[in-house]
């Protein structure tokens, strides 16, 4: 199974309404240790982003709160539990993974930690919010520059 693409159109998630603009979508599960180190620059893009960035967690909704409370991250999230209709649809293999949205179309794609991936990840959803770009993760801040997930 592979990911969805750039250019596809990006399939409804249970339990949300569609974002109209620019945004990104984060699949995780609370136990992945890749997702617990890529928790904080979620939070970085959530705070940057806000309302653009929605965090769907293969995992029950009171796990999905623990992990926030645990991870001091604020950004909303909605529960794919199995069978993982909403992973299946967008094609996740691996978590953490980024989906930047444009208006519901697919615009990028990041599987795992990647530090380049993320930030260019924020680079594009900043360029289509028309606000300046930033990194969301940088060498020095503790962080690998990759970790699969």
């Amino acid at each position: 199974m592979q990911p969805i693409a750039p250019g596809t159109r990006a399939p409804e998630i249970p339990g949300t309404e569609r974002v109209t603009g620019p945004s990104v979508v984060m699949f995780y599960k609370v136990t992945c240790p890749t997702c617990q180190v890529a928790a904080p620059v979620a939070e970085r893009f959530a705070v940057s982003f806000p309302g653009r960035f929605l965090g769907v967690g293969q995992d029950p909704r009171e796990k999905l709160d623990q992990f926030a409370e645990d991870l001091g991250t604020s950004f909303a999230s909605v529960p794919d539990e199995p069978p993982y209709e909403a992973s299946n649809a967008y094609g996740v293999r691996t978590v953490p993974t980024l989906f930047v949205l444009d208006d519901g179309d697919v615009v990028d794609v990041v599987e795992s930690w990647d530090r380049d991936g993320w930030n260019r990840a924020a680079a594009r959803l900043a360029d289509l919010t028309g606000q300046a770009a930033e990194e969301v993760s940088s060498e020095g801040d503790g962080l690998p520059p990759f970790r699969p997930g």
